[in-house]
């Protein structure tokens, strides 16, 4: 009976029950976890070895696509981090991201809430809720008083989105941490297709809507990641959720090579038939992703799930 029942094909590797030590560090953590190797866990220990893997391919274009409330979610700082890496060529992103990064840079906070509460108290209390975390609205106030004392500045001249964005990061204050004044410092390529879609967007609206003038070319920063991707040796990509992010850069992935590397953390489901929850390996089809590449696909929320990969990545890219 014995040998029947540990008859199985000698190339599968045994699920390894997971031990922890009391002063375990994040990266072993999730060397531990990848020992199980199964489920979540072996989703996060995967995405850690391939992001690992893609950050230290020198010939690889990293693109980090991110979507969802990542600010309110207490992301900012891991994003942050990611790019000041030094090995992010592209970041896409919503516009609804850089406002959140924006509303922290010129002064104010989310907060910790609760998402089992009245919502009609909280508009009448002028209070945001994303979830359980929170946003006083008065922070619409800061930014039009940013907005109006940058404007002039900021609307100089025609651009395109990815310059207006560098403009905008350069006026973010110095001393707090900012995704657009780390895009801006750093050189790193920042594209966000859906601006108008934002707190930033009806700043500008509000503006314009008073006779002021802009020129901004949207589709002059399609035809520069496009030449981003064209001209890649090799390429790979992060997505932390879906959206616009997601599906702007896997249209340029049809004009490289097919990427190489891809991580995707999602909470979406496949079978809709959206970009925002389809399978990594759906992109073979399409020729985004390379028939050969290393790839996984974490179903998680993104803020569980990257803290603990991104955790376990600096520690080896750093030895």
């Amino acid at each position: 009976m014995k040998n029947k029942v540990n008859k199985v094909d000698a190339s599968l590797k045994k699920v390894e029950q997971i031990k922890l030590d009391a002063n375990i560090s994040a990266d072993e953590l999730v060397k531990v976890m990848g020992t199980s190797g199964v489920m979540g866990a072996g989703m996060i220990a995967r995405a850690s070895d391939i992001i690992t893997e893609m950050f230290e391919d020198k010939d690889c274009t990293v693109f980090l696509g991110a979507a969802g409330a990542l600010v309110p979610g207490g992301m900012k700082n891991v994003l942050i981090d990611m790019l000041n890496s030094g090995r992010i060529k592209v970041f896409v992103t919503t516009g609804a991201m850089l406002t959140h990064d924006l509303i922290e840079a010129v002064g104010y906070s989310h907060y910790q809430g609760s998402a089992k509460v009245d919502d009609s108290m909280l508009h009448k209390k002028e209070i945001d809720r994303m979830y359980d975390s929170y946003m006083h609205n008065n922070v619409y106030e800061g930014l039009e008083d940013f907005f109006v004392a940058n404007w002039q500045k900021l609307f100089s001249e025609r651009m395109s989105i990815k310059e207006f964005l560098y403009k905008l990061g350069s006026m973010v204050p110095e001393g707090k941490p900012s995704i657009l004044r780390t895009c801006y410092e750093k050189k790193i390529d920042l594209f966000c297709p859906a601006i108008a879609d934002s707190g930033i967007g009806l700043m500008i609206w509000g503006r314009i809507a008073g006779t002021k003038k802009v020129d901004v070319q949207a589709f002059d920063d399609l035809k520069a990641i496009l030449d981003i991707a064209w001209t890649a040796k090799k390429s790979g990509f992060i997505y932390l959720g879906g959206g616009v992010p997601k599906n702007y850069i896997q249209q340029a992935m049809q004009f490289s090579k097919g990427a190489s590397y891809g991580v995707q953390i999602t909470m979406d489901r496949p079978e809709p038939g959206g970009s925002s929850g389809a399978e990594l390996k759906e992109g073979i089809s399409w020729g985004k992703l390379n028939e050969k590449a290393r790839f996984t696909d974490v179903i998680c929320d993104v803020t569980i799930a990257l803290p603990l990969i991104w955790s376990a990545v600096k520690a080896r890219i750093k030895k």
